[in-house]
């Protein structure tokens, strides 16, 4: 039997155990999948906007490979830490794939950036998903009329369209009680995203685009002269040669330019060319405006700046720049890359492959593509890993794996125990009026789980 561990139970790494237990080449795989966290699905539970439901069903999918039999959920393991150590994980098992994502955001690097309302949209976005580490996070928007939101991607439209979002549109999701009474009695009414390149090259997807141009009460408005600066707004033929999503985007934008500002009590500014280099305090020592350069294109993909300035108010700001992997105590890691390194999934030590260590999603690849673009990476590092299976399995194991993780002094919650989370959860929901509603606090989840003196 070939013993495997899984560390992280997002799409990524139920993508490497699925493929894992359904080959054929390696007879006897079994795969223990190992998060941190008391609940599975990764960024599919704790990132994924609550109002996106299409998107989050896929937690059905991701629910049925774990529920194989050949497959086992240990949660509230927390590998690399005292009580489990890379070393020891790899003595309890023949193989280690880490699926440990990107869980730190860029920073802007300007002045300012420390100021209180100033925050990223990670942070946000765990806050309004019910992540238990940001059970402490606290947002002040009644007081914040306006947002900036920093950034041109999809996580960047995922927190303007939240901001901008009523009690009605919210009350149906998942979304933890403090949080949605937070976001329920907002402030905000003008949200300003920003980029510092043209509209052609965002990377927001179309479908995402288009969901801020009918949310109710809500104006999406472009500034024509301002898109205008990217070549391709104006010129077909620079148009025709980006990508189809490009060219989506830009038609979007065209038409909301073209029919300008409504009379909505709310608004969404979509700016372009703006490059931040400031956050402006106020005397409570908060935020109170952005100060950004304008750009214009190169002529050769990027910008150069012009040397005017603009200053956009905000009382809250959300960065929204980009993810970086965390190292992982005892496991190499290229802090510019902000990845392990590997050779096809192998993780690499000292220039030469390390057999029985293995990489797949975020922390291999850096944090790129979109959730099924998690499959073929995890193909690649199952098919090396089966490679290897030959040398792997030539070493005894002590036994079942969990009950050394116990003797460790570890409290893993196994699959009854998530269920049971799934069940409070609920119960939870039909108490408030609601549909299920997450427990957003570690002790919460853990009594749950049945770890009742957790």
């Amino acid at each position: 039997m070939l013993r495997i561990a899984v560390v992280g139970s997002g799409p990524s790494g139920v993508y490497t155990a699925q493929t894992l237990v359904q080959q054929r080449e390696v007879p006897g795989v079994r795969v223990d999948v190992l998060d941190r966290l008391p609940a599975p699905y990764g960024l599919v539970r704790y990132g994924v906007a609550p109002d996106h439901e299409k998107i989050k069903s896929l937690q059905g999918s991701l629910r049925s490979v774990l529920e194989d039999e050949r497959i086992r959920f240990l949660g509230n393991v927390e590998v690399g830490g005292e009580l489990l150590p890379t070393r020891r994980l790899l003595e309890l098992y023949h193989a280690v794939v880490y699926c440990v994502g990107a869980a730190r955001d860029r920073l802007l690097g300007i002045p300012g950036e420390e100021l209180a309302g100033v925050h990223s949209a990670t942070a946000f976005v765990s806050w309004y998903s019910g992540h238990p580490d940001a059970v402490g996070e606290v947002f002040a928007l009644p007081g914040a009329d306006r947002a900036v939101v920093i950034g041109a991607g999809n996580v960047a439209v995922d927190v303007t369209r939240i901001l901008a979002r009523g009690r009605t549109e919210l009350a149906p999701t998942d979304m933890p009680q403090r949080a949605l009474g937070a976001l329920a009695d907002s402030g905000v009414r003008r949200v300003s995203m920003v980029a510092r390149r043209g509209p052609s090259q965002a990377r927001f997807t179309t479908k995402e685009l288009r969901e801020l141009g009918t949310l109710p009460g809500v104006d999406a408005v472009v500034d024509g002269a301002e898109a205008a600066l990217d070549p391709a707004y104006t010129d077909p033929a620079a148009a025709a040669a980006l990508p189809a999503v490009a060219r989506r985007n830009l038609e979007v934008l065209r038409g909301w330019a073209q029919r300008g500002p409504g009379d909505g009590p709310r608004r969404i500014d979509l700016r372009f060319y703006l490059r931040p280099v400031e956050v402006l305090g106020g005397p409570d020592g908060r935020v109170r405006a952005v100060r950004f350069e304008r750009t214009a294109p190169d002529g050769r993909g990027g910008v150069t700046g012009t040397g005017a300035y603009e200053d956009i108010g905000a009382r809250l700001v959300l960065r929204s720049v980009g993810y970086l992997g965390v190292p992982l105590a005892g496991l190499p890691f290229d802090p510019v890359r902000g990845t392990v390194p590997h050779a096809g999934g192998r993780v690499v030590r000292a220039g030469r492959a390390s057999v029985g260590e293995y990489v797949a999603g975020w922390i291999k690849r850096g944090p790129t593509g979109v959730i099924g673009t998690n499959r073929p990476c995890a193909k690649e590092t199952a098919s090396s890993l089966l490679q290897d299976a030959g040398a792997l399995t030539r070493r005894e194991l002590p036994g079942d794996p969990l009950e050394a993780l116990r003797a460790a002094g570890l409290r893993p919650v196994e699959w009854p125990g998530w269920t049971a989370i799934e069940a409070a959860e609920a119960a939870l929901g039909r108490s408030l009026g609601r549909g299920s509603v997450k427990i957003p606090d570690w002790q919460g989840l853990l009594t749950a789980a049945g770890h009742s003196g957790a």
